[in-house]
């Protein structure tokens, strides 16, 4: 496989910088930690280490250094299609270079061969609740084919080493992110459309093949395709990354990681911001029961901010700009649903609302994010289920965190396990700084 000929190459060489820097530079500080970023969990302290993505406040977020921009101009795309295939951003996040057709083409084949799911996962979502959120159905058949795990098997086998454990856990990725998809529209089919299932079409490509299996017309395909590749990574610290990669540390497989990493991106804070989102939009539109005026909403916007609420996918933690994948919906939905009133309102309040923002004083970043535009497309194609909502995510986000396990692996990170203290301690040192500052 040439895929893994590649990866082999580079883990290889990245091993021995990260060993060298151990080595040599190990006692280097990078900075200081704060009882306020102890307390504050832990924003913005630099203890993790990812070369597949990086947020850069002004500039947006890097995929292997690559812009938004120049990941959707670069990356091959299917014949006809306005996107590129999520196999070659996948690709690009697991060995840091743009694939070639041929390149590509290796790893769509590999998706296709391994994307099959056991019929005994169906039958344990068929079995589940109708109730039952979509993300927890899909942890549960994550989980349900940890028995199918080679790095699992390896490991009983005394097989694994330090040097070869990444290998195993390449072959488990392999194994289960095509799943993903397949099992994330048979989860919608079998809840919002009377178990009504779509077999597979072994033409088509990962996201293609999503939209295809959802039963929706193109170009929902080419918008699945821009989803998962703006989605499918974001850093290591947030939290359906780090705790994937926290659970992985522990040398779990790849199945229990996932898994994990599904259910921390259930909260509101995280996989539910969408949702928001897309509610504010159509209250306000329920509302007024036309398009406001400029005015009308400027109004609206004031009344949220007055009462105490937000203004859902404006801001950032991070970013200090419009978040470039709010960019690429736009022009997305621009192009395909200009006359939709939902995204009518999304690009008046994309007008309005930062000058509101900055007025209103108390936002750091009065600029729009991903999850302020994502619902609104969702919906005009029929996906208007908001608990879905986070399932759409685990798919795109699978990439990346699946991605990052298998480079933890490859250059031998240890089990992650961080101290701590006691409020008590805390007071005890903040009593020492303010000794230190009276008398010296």
């Amino acid at each position: 496989m040439k895929f893994k000929e590649k990866l082999k190459e580079k883990v290889e060489i990245q091993r021995e910088e990260v060993t060298k820097l151990l080595k040599d530079y190990g006692d280097v500080k990078i900075g200081d930690i704060t009882i306020a970023q102890v307390i504050g969990g832990m924003r913005g302290l630099k203890v993790l280490v990812t070369d597949i993505s990086y947020l850069d406040p002004f500039e947006g977020i890097r995929y292997r250094g690559y812009t938004v921009d120049e990941v959707l101009e670069k990356l091959p795309k299917p014949k006809g299609a306005e996107m590129p295939y999520d196999e070659a951003q996948f690709y690009l996040l697991m060995t840091g270079d743009i694939p070639t057709e041929e390149e590509v083409r290796e790893v769509i084949d590999i998706f296709k061969e391994k994307r099959k799911v056991p019929n005994y996962v169906y039958r344990v979502l068929d079995s589940m609740p109708r109730e039952a959120r979509p993300d927890v159905m899909l942890a549960v058949a994550v989980g349900t084919m940890q028995q199918e795990s080679v790095f699992a098997k390896a490991y009983a086998e005394n097989k694994i080493t330090k040097q070869n454990a990444w290998e195993y856990m390449f072959e488990d990725v392999l194994n289960l992110l095509p799943k993903i998809p397949m099992i994330a529209a048979y989860i919608y089919r079998l809840k919002y459309k009377n178990n009504e299932q779509i077999p597979q079409n072994p033409d088509l490509d990962f996201g293609g093949n999503f939209a295809y299996m959802m039963g929706i017309d193109k170009p929902y395909d080419d918008f699945s395709r821009l989803y998962f590749i703006l989605l499918s990574d974001h850093e290591s610290g947030n939290v359906s990354a780090h705790t994937t990669h926290l659970v992985a540390s522990a040398w779990a497989d790849a199945y229990y990681s996932l898994a994990a990493g599904i259910n921390g991106l259930s909260g509101p804070l995280h996989g539910g911001a969408t949702q928001e989102a897309l509610k504010w939009f159509q209250e306000l539109l329920k509302k007024l029961n036309k398009i406001p005026t400029k005015q009308e909403l400027e109004q609206f916007c004031w009344d949220t901010l007055n009462a105490g609420q937000v203004i859902p996918g404006y801001g950032h933690a991070v970013l200090r700009k419009t978040d470039p994948r709010f960019v690429a919906q736009l022009e997305f939905g621009e192009k395909h649903l200009p006359d939709d009133p939902l995204f009518q309102l999304v690009s008046l309040l994309y007008e309005v609302a930062p000058d509101i923002l900055t007025k209103h004083g108390k936002a750091k970043n009065p600029w729009p994010n991903c999850d302020n535009i994502t619902g609104t497309i969702q919906a005009y194609y029929g996906v208007n289920q908001y608990e879905f909502y986070p399932a759409l995510f685990d798919i795109s986000r699978s990439m990346g965190v699946l991605s990052n396990i298998t480079w933890d692996r490859g250059l031998g990170y240890p089990i992650e396990r961080p101290k701590s203290v006691t409020i008590e301690m805390l007071k005890s040192i903040s009593r020492q700084d303010t000794i230190k500052k009276t008398w010296f």
